[in-house]
């Protein structure tokens, strides 16, 4: 009887797997990935570039230069941007809680323009890059220590689907 239900759990894990081997590398009618396609196993996702390139840059307190940490990120995404032409990317700049709304937008948008500048002088194209500044109206945590803002002085660029140049 043992032997009975190993063998079904067998051949229905091998079923399972054979059937999410076949959408691989195929593209369904919308041009995205078929099914079984994608992820962080697909050096070419949205979702392999946010889990394994990065999608994200922190910032010094009241800081809009790249550290050498973010540069070695951007250098990776200015790569996979490279690779993956028929993407563009909206850098969104943030801030953390302190300060004005008016001082965050602008910091948040200097953030972004340092990201996004950095990125053309790697060789993507600027026409598939774009930015906007969040300022601190959209925090990954609200807190008031310096771990949470550390967290919150980010940009962060977001992949989308659309003709690359």
């Amino acid at each position: 009887m043992k032997l009975l239900v190993k063998s079904t759990l067998m051949v229905a894990m091998l079923g399972l797997a054979a059937c999410s081997q076949a959408g691989l590398g195929g593209n369904g009618a919308s041009g995205q990935y078929g099914a079984g396609a994608g992820g962080n196993y697909d050096p070419a996702s949205p979702e392999y570039f946010n889990q394994t390139i990065g999608d994200r840059v922190f910032f010094a307190v009241d800081q809009s230069n790249l550290s050498a940490e973010a540069i070695a990120t951007l250098d990776q995404q200015a790569n996979w941007l490279l690779s993956n032409p028929n993407y563009t990317a909206i850098i969104e700049g943030h801030a953390d809680e302190q300060g004005t709304r008016e001082y965050n937008l602008a910091l948040g948008a200097r953030r972004a323009a340092s990201a996004q500048e950095y990125l053309i002088s790697r060789g993507v194209a600027p026409n598939r890059l774009s930015t906007i500044s969040y300022g601190k109206e959209r925090p990954i945590e609200i807190c008031s220590n310096e771990a949470c803002y550390n967290r919150n002085r980010r940009a962060v660029t977001v992949i989308a689907a659309g003709a690359g140049a």
